[in-house]
């Protein structure tokens, strides 16, 4: 039995030095009124206790000439005792959040193994591979809109190493929605349905990719910060759907299955699943949102896996376990979401 995990760690960059140490002192960290001490433990306290095979780290430390994501993890791993320490990285991104992979050496092999072709700047509209340019009318114009993913998503080639059995994992960090920087009503509206309007053509890029992977015949887990979710924005109704709904399949294409979601789709009203937990500072309240999932392939349904959201409020275990409960609410705005499945 394996565990998978998606978690997106709220910058987990600001805890590292630029030789990937990790800076435990009473400074602040990028939390909110959290210091780097106090945000590290808790992530010890929380990754300790997912004791997870395999962990697509959401906004992870960052790359660039002076930093390593993987030192910076695997520093961590090591000082933490995890058993998944080793990291993976895809394609290096410029917001100081990447996409990583932590997994334990002992139970599998990885690789960064992305797929499709590289495009020049005017794109492509078939898939092309997730550093390229996408091309998609999404609107009525009639005009292609040249798409890119500020954070290309992490594409694994993950073997057993028992039985040599291969599992693609494509780890993802979609468009934010939230129409940051605008200042006025109209700025605000423009900037939304911009944003959703770029989320959208990235989850049906995405989409695309696990058509090629279904038809394949591959076993395949998409999974991280969507960043939507059914009925999340008033802004929904004119594309119709949720980009979560386009990567699940709709239409009569081959579906992949998260329950959260499938809960989320069929229950509008009422209480939901949440793995994100946001302070509104103007209205002075927190906001809990269903933006992480871990979505299967059909044939992974087959050994009856179990997902679990670590929510400090929801999930019984968490809450009534103290010291973990203060962890999750300390470590990150998001919250861990498992898969336990036999592979």
């Amino acid at each position: 039995m394996a565990r998978i995990v998606t978690y997106n760690v709220e910058w987990f960059d600001a805890l590292f030095d630029d030789d990937g140490e990790m800076i435990e002192d009473g400074g602040w960290s990028g939390r909110h009124d959290v210091t780097r001490r106090g945000q590290l433990e808790a992530l010890g306290i929380v990754f300790t206790a997912l004791d997870a095979d395999a962990i697509m780290v959401i906004e992870a430390p960052d790359d660039n000439r002076r930093r390593s994501t993987k030192r910076a993890l695997e520093g961590f791993a090591y000082a933490v005792g995890l058993r998944a320490r080793r990291a993976l990285l895809g394609f290096r991104n410029a917001t100081q959040q990447e996409i990583a992979l932590l997994y334990n050496p002992d139970v599998f092999d990885a690789a960064h193994d992305p797929i499709g072709h590289e495009t020049g700047k005017k794109g492509a509209q078939d898939a092309p591979r997730f550093d390229s340019v996408f091309r998609f009318d999404l609107d009525t114009d009639a005009a292609a809109d040249l798409v890119t993913w500020s954070k290309p998503p992490l594409e694994v080639a993950l073997t057993l190493k028992e039985s040599g059995r291969e599992v693609r994992l494509i780890g993802v960090h979609a468009k934010s929605k939230a129409p940051h920087g605008a200042t006025n009503p109209q700025e605000i509206m423009r900037l939304a349905i911009e944003n959703r309007r770029k989320q959208m053509a990235q989850c049906i890029w995405l989409r695309q990719r696990v058509d090629e992977h279904l038809i394949a015949g591959d076993s395949l887990i998409v999974m991280g910060d969507f960043n939507d979710g059914p009925g999340l924005d008033e802004y929904e109704k004119l594309f119709g759907r949720s980009g979560v709904e386009v990567v699940l399949g709709e239409n009569g294409a081959a579906e992949l299955f998260d329950p959260h979601a499938k809960l989320a789709l069929g229950q509008r009203v009422g209480a939901m699943p949440t793995t994100a937990r946001f302070w509104i500072h103007a209205e002075r309240r927190y906001l809990q949102a269903l933006l992480d999932y871990i979505m299967v392939s059909p044939d992974l349904m087959k050994p009856r896996p179990d997902w679990r959201i670590w929510h400090p409020f929801d999930d019984p275990v968490c809450y009534e376990t103290l010291e973990l409960r203060e962890a999750l609410l300390t470590a990150s705005d998001h919250f861990p979401v498992s898969l336990e499945i036999d592979l």
